[in-house]
C-alpha cells in the first residue's frame, strides 16, 4: 500500500465519531456522552493502529495521538486514562522494536495532551490552540524517533518530516473542526426543539383559555341572571337551554384539543372506504338537514380498500363532512357531495361544497393549528385530519374561490388484492 492511501485510511479512521455521531445523534434530542466519546475513539483506535503506516517492520504511526485529544476534550481524564491503557495492551500486543519507545513517546503526549485539552475547552481561539495540538503531535515523536532510531529516521527524512506531520496536522484539524461543529450544530437544534416546545405549550395555553372562557362567560352570565329573575319559568328554562348549549361547547372545544394532542394509533387494518362513507351520509345526514344542506355520497359498488384505523378515517370523515356543511349553511340551495373513485394503487375522495369558499391566504393556511375560517373555530379538527392522513401516506389538496365553494382531494395509498384480501 502506497503512502498515499495509508494516509487516506488514517483519515479516514481518524472521522469515524463524528461521522457515527451525525448518524446516531440525528433524531435524537440530546448530545453526545462520554461513554459515546470512549466507544467511538477506542474503535478508531483499534483500527488506526491495525492498518497503521510503516516502512520498517517493528515500527508504525497512525493518528493515535489525535484520537487521544479527542478523548480528552470531549470525554474527559476518564475517557483518556482508557485509551491510554488500550494502546498500551494493543501496542504490547503488536510488539516489535518500536513498542517500548511508543509506550514513552505515548505517555509524553498524554501529559502535554492534558494540558493542551484544558486550553482548548478554555480558549476561543480553538484553531490556534488545535494548531499547536498538530505541531506538538508531529515534532515529539519526531524527536524521540531520531533519538532512538538516527539511522531509520535518516534513511526514511521523507517519511517523518512530510508524511507523518501531514497526516497528524490534517487528522487533528479535520476530526477537531467537523465534531465540534456537528456538537454545535445539535445543541442549537436542541434549544430549537425546546423553545418550539415552550411556544407551542404558550400557544396552547392561551388558545385553549381563550376559547373556554367565551362559554364560560356566557354561562356566568346567564347564571347571575336566573339568580336575579327566579320567578319568571320561561326565561328561566331559556337561560338554562342557552348554559347547556355553552357546556356542551366547551365540551366540543375540549374533545378537539384532545383529539389534537392524542398520539396516532399504529394499529391499522384493511377498511372499505365506500362503506365507511355510507356510514358517514348516515350519521351527517341529520346535522346536514338542520343548516338545510343536501348532503350526496357516490361511491363504486365494489369495496374500496384501504389501510388505516377505522375510528381515526371515521373522525377524519367527520371533520371534513361537517366543515362543508357549515360552509354552505349561509347559501341558497347548499349542497355537499362526497364522491370516492378506486384508482390502479390509489383511492381518491373529492369533497365538493358551494358554500362561502377560501382565498388563496385562507387556502395556504389550512391545517396549521389554531387556524379556521369559522369566528368560533380552532382549526384543530383540520391539523387533526391532516395529520391522520399524511401518517397513512395520504395527501391532501384543496381548490377554492370565494362564493364559489371548496374541493378538498384527499388521496389514500390503496392496498394490493393480496392485502386487501380482496380485489383492487
Amino acid at each position: 500500500m502506497s503512502l498515499a492511501k495509508q494516509m487516506i485510511l488514517q483519515i479516514f479512521f481518524t472521522l469515524i465519531p463524528m461521522v457515527v455521531f451525525s448518524i446516531y445523534y440525528r433524531d435524537k434530542l440530546r448530545n453526545y456522552s462520554k461513554r459515546f466519546i470512549f466507544v467511538t475513539s477506542s474503535i478508531c483506535l483499534l483500527l488506526s493502529m491495525t492498518f497503521a503506516a510503516s516502512v520498517v517492520d517493528g515500527l508504525i504511526f497512525d493518528i493515535r495521538y489525535v484520537i487521544l485529544f479527542f478523548g480528552l476534550v470531549y470525554g474527559g481524564l476518564q475517557t483518556g486514562i482508557l485509551l491510554m491503557i488500550e494502546f498500551a495492551l494493543y501496542r504490547a500486543y503488536i510488539g516489535g522494536q518500536g513498542a517500548w519507545v511508543a509506550m514513552l513517546i505515548q505517555a509524553i503526549v498524554f501529559s502535554l495532551s492534558l494540558y493542551i485539552s484544558k486550553l482548548y475547552n478554555a480558549s476561543y481561539r480553538k484553531n490556534m490552540v488545535t494548531f499547536f495540538a498538530s505541531i506538538v503531535f508531529s515534532l515529539i515523536p519526531l524527536t524521540l524517533t531520531y533519538y532512538f532510531f538516527p539511522s531509520y529516521v535518516m534513511e526514511h527524512l521523507t517519511f517523518h518530516i512530510i508524511f507523518i506531520p501531514v497526516q497528524t496536522s490534517l487528522g487533528i484539524w479535520l476530526l477537531m473542526t467537523l465534531f465540534s461543529k456537528s456538537v454545535a450544530d445539535k445543541e442549537i437544534y436542541i434549544r430549537h426543539v425546546q423553545n418550539e416546545k415552550v411556544k407551542t405549550m404558550s400557544h396552547v395555553a392561551a388558545s385553549l383559555a381563550h376559547e373556554v372562557r367565551n362559554p364560560l362567560t356566557a354561562v356566568k352570565g346567564f347564571l347571575k341572571l336566573i339568580q336575579e329573575d327566579k320567578q319568571d319559568l320561561v326565561k328561566l328554562e331559556q337561560y338554562i337551554d342557552i348554559c347547556l348549549d355553552e357546556v356542551q361547547r366547551t365540551e366540543s372545544i375540549l374533545s378537539e384539543y384532545l383529539s389534537i394532542s392524542k398520539p396516532l394509533t399504529q394499529k391499522h387494518e384493511p377498511l372499505d372506504l365506500s362503506a365507511q362513507l355510507i356510514s358517514i351520509r348516515d350519521v351527517m345526514s341529520p346535522f346536514a338537514n338542520m343548516h338545510n344542506v343536501l348532503l350526496q355520497v357516490q361511491t363504486p359498488n365494489i369495496p374500496v380498500m384501504i389501510w388505516a384505523n377505522p375510528d381515526e378515517i371515521k373522525q377524519v370523515l367527520v371533520n371534513f363532512v361537517k366543515n362543508a356543511i357549515e360552509a354552505c349553511a349561509d347559501v341558497q340551495h347548499g349542497a355537499v357531495l362526497l364522491k370516492l373513485v378506486k384508482k390502479e394503487n390509489e383511492a381518491v375522495l373529492v369533497i365538493k361544497d358551494n358554500g362561502v369558499g377560501m382565498n388563496a391566504e385562507q387556502i395556504n393556511r389550512l391545517g396549521s393549528i389554531y387556524f379556521s375560517t369559522k369566528s368560533s373555530g380552532t382549526g384543530l379538527g383540520l391539523t387533526y385530519s391532516y395529520q391522520v392522513i399524511h401518517a397513512i401516506g395520504g395527501t391532501v389538496s384543496v381548490y377554492s374561490k370565494p362564493q364559489m365553494g371548496t374541493v378538498f382531494t384527499i388521496t389514500f395509498p390503496g392496498m394490493a388484492e393480496k392485502e386487501a384480501g380482496s380485489s383492487w
